[in-house]
């Protein structure tokens, strides 16, 4: 494997898991935590899946940027569905629908070819890449 080249590094600290408190070295997240009622949580705070979907959502927009090339992306919108599951007990998992919306590109199939290359740049996309379900889809 290709040694990575660092240009940032984030930082964050956890403390109690899932039903605990999130801060950033810098102090511009600093929330508490806690897991969705679907799962039998307090739910009402944050949670790990809607911090992975967000920050995927604007990792994946950067990279749609960078694909676009003469496309106006004006109007576009990135939605990630991060979900939590299972593969049985124990054994926990996420998958991840991505759907993205270019109002200007020329048809569907063109929008369709700017979100696969942007999936192939995208540094979360390659991160995941092999290791969970991830659906790219223009739509």
């Amino acid at each position: 494997m290709e040694k990575l080249i660092v240009d940032y590094t984030a930082s964050a600290v956890n403390t109690g898991g899932r039903r605990g408190h999130v801060k950033t070295d810098d102090g511009l997240i600093d929330l508490d935590v806690a897991m969705p009622k679907e799962i039998g949580g307090e739910g009402g705070k944050t949670n790990p899946e809607q911090l992975f979907a967000a920050g995927y959502a604007a990792c994946f927009g950067g990279a749609l940027a960078s694909a676009a090339g003469k496309t106006s992306l004006r109007d576009s919108e990135i939605k990630v569905n991060a979900h939590l599951g299972h593969y049985g007990p124990s054994s926990f998992g996420i998958a991840v629908d991505i759907f993205v919306k270019i109002p200007h590109a020329e048809s569907l199939e063109a929008a369709q070819k700017i979100v696969d290359a942007a999936h192939e740049s995208c540094p979360y996309s390659k991160a995941t890449r092999g290791n969970i379900e991830v659906n790219v889809k223009a739509v």
